[in-house]
């Protein structure tokens, strides 16, 4: 039976890809690097920054030291939090709040779990932070997706086990990493199609659907 729903929040509730792949394609230009696509971009959901920065060096053969590749990685969050700045409760995604609250309705316990250490600068300007019993983030842990640890930590966070916990992502790191943590994984979106998810929907709208399934 499940008792929590844990959400990831880039692309379940809110879609900030596009001020991603503006900052990464301005670090991008920085640094003389061409050919960074939304297809590398898309590769870059669900992983954390580090990893992301490490595809956009894919693109060239210049070799970058840890301490210049944190530099780089802080250049382009800079850049990113400026535009996340003007984000607000309009940006989320059609019927997300409804669901949440949907859930919550049902007894049902809800958390964040996001590989971003923006998550609650985002919870924020959405408006949304209070609809959350519990919060995991990028501050919370040192090992991103397609690693459990986000999950389970707000499972624990939650006081709920994780085979009672549902995962909703939108990424194939984050639909392997809610199977590795034991939990049941509900791929939305551009992870619909994954093999390893329990249930697959297209959108926000078909998970009322899926939860009844899972409960």
């Amino acid at each position: 039976m499940i008792k929590a729903v844990i959400f990831d929040l880039d692309g379940v509730l809110v879609t900030t890809d596009e001020l991603h792949f503006k900052a990464w394609s301005s670090l991008a230009e920085e640094l003389g690097i061409k050919g960074f696509t939304k297809s590398d971009n898309a590769r870059q959901r669900g992983v954390s920054r580090m990893a992301s920065l490490e595809i956009l060096l894919e693109k060239t053969d210049r070799q970058f030291t840890d301490e210049e590749k944190e530099e780089l990685a802080e250049r382009k969050n800079e850049m990113y939090i400026r535009s996340i700045s003007k984000l607000s409760k309009s940006d989320l995604l059609p019927e997300a709040v409804e669901f949440i609250d949907y859930i919550k309705s049902k007894g049902i316990k809800t958390a964040i779990g996001s590989a971003s250490k923006n998550t609650p600068l985002i919870l924020k300007k959405t408006e949304i932070s209070d609809k959350f019993d519990a919060i995991s983030c990028g501050l919370d842990t040192v090992r991103a997706k397609p690693e459990p640890d986000v999950f389970l930590i707000a499972a624990k966070k939650l006081g709920i086990a994780p085979e009672c916990c549902a995962v909703i992502e939108d990424s194939d790191a984050g639909i392997r990493a809610a199977k590795s943590g034991g939990m049941y994984a509900i791929a939305v979106g551009a992870a619909e199609h994954n093999p390893e998810a329990d249930v697959s929907v297209a959108s926000i709208e078909s998970l009322y659907k899926a939860i009844t399934l899972l409960a």
